[in-house]
């Protein structure tokens, strides 16, 4: 086990010894090459670079109770891949290359995974990019696919504790019918400047209205939305929304543990009458909201007096890492023991 502050663990990079990479070259994809390198050799005409043909997946493994070391749904990462790879016309990773790929990158990197109980986690980062050269806008020829790991902690700064999110109109993290479904690097870059500007006035991300009639909850800021209220979990639906597998699994457990689940167009009206609101994704799971403004309007919907996360997040929560962890069974075939 390496020597590092577990407990104090933040979401960022730490250098771990190896990486997995796969080329796609001459029409078909070659074998997996172990890598100590951080550094990529690419050519300065690569569409990843001038034409956006880039997509990423983030995924945990976790050491559980048992000290078993475990991944969390990760056909349904390979499936998010291939339908990202799809959208922007890049060549779609072999299932078990994937697999070979992520299971390697763990099994060399296991110093790195935290110990039980220190709510640490090995993040992956399996990365797809157009590495062949082309000066006019078309698909590349040649791909790399690669992956590497990371220990890290919670994703917001608070962890498991509400934070303070903020309703945007002026920016918009992607169009109708656009890339917002897939998961791409530009509608992170398109959603920065909403973000730092959120930072700077106090909150932990925006949230952003739907681009087409800013009357709707599309993402909030890296992850999805959900709200609780007369046993129900609702969350939007939207085709600009990226398809979340940690809201996914949620909404399985929701349905499991006795609520009714609605997919849905969620008004921004409707957050008055929220009596819990969460935001879920691979890197946070679920950062429950405590209060939520609206920068248009300056109206305030408040989620939690006593600083904590309201009953039905804590359970989610409890539930969704307790299977991850090996705390408790994992009725759903969702994990993957690697060793």
């Amino acid at each position: 086990m390496k020597n590092i502050d577990w407990k104090n663990l933040v979401f960022g990079y730490v250098k771990t010894d190896y990486n997995i990479r796969c080329y796609f070259k001459d029409g078909k994809w070659g074998s997996l090459e172990v890598s100590t390198s951080e550094m990529i050799d690419l050519h300065m005409a690569a569409t990843c670079l001038h034409y956006g043909q880039e997509a990423f997946e983030g995924m945990k493994a976790y050491r559980g109770k048992d000290n078993k070391v475990r991944l969390f749904r990760w056909e349904e990462n390979w499936r998010r891949l291939e339908n990202s790879a799809n959208g922007v016309l890049m060549q779609p990773v072999p299932k078990e290359i994937f697999e070979e790929a992520c299971r390697k990158a763990v099994e060399l990197n296991q110093e790195y995974i935290p110990p039980y109980g220190t709510g640490g986690s090995l993040y992956l980062r399996p990365l797809l990019i157009g590495s062949g050269p082309k000066v006019g806008v078309s698909p590349a020829d040649e791909y790399l696919f690669l992956v590497f790991v990371t220990p890290v902690g919670p994703y917001f700064k608070e962890g498991f504790k509400p934070v303070k999110m903020q309703v945007i109109r002026d920016y918009d993290r992607a169009a109708p019918l656009g890339t917002g479904s897939i998961k791409v690097g530009g509608n992170y870059a398109a959603s920065l400047r909403a973000g730092q500007r959120a930072h700077q006035e106090g909150y932990a991300t925006a949230i952003f209205a739907d681009a087409k009639t800013k009357q709707y909850i599309d993402e909030a800021g890296p992850a999805n939305f959900f709200g609780i209220k007369d046993g129900k979990y609702i969350t939007p639906d939207s085709e600009s929304i990226l398809p979340s597998i940690t809201n996914m699994s949620l909404r399985e457990l929701a349905a499991d543990m006795g609520l009714v689940v609605e997919r849905r167009h969620v008004a921004l009206d409707e957050l008055a009458t929220f009596e819990e609101a969460g935001a879920c994704g691979t890197a946070a799971v679920i950062s429950p909201i405590g209060m939520i403004q609206d920068r248009d309007t300056g109206k305030v919907y408040e989620y939690s007096k006593d600083g904590n996360a309201g009953p039905w997040c804590q359970k989610l929560y409890a539930r969704l890492t307790g299977i991850q962890y090996g705390e408790v069974e994992d009725t759903f075939g969702w994990c993957t023991v690697l060793f």
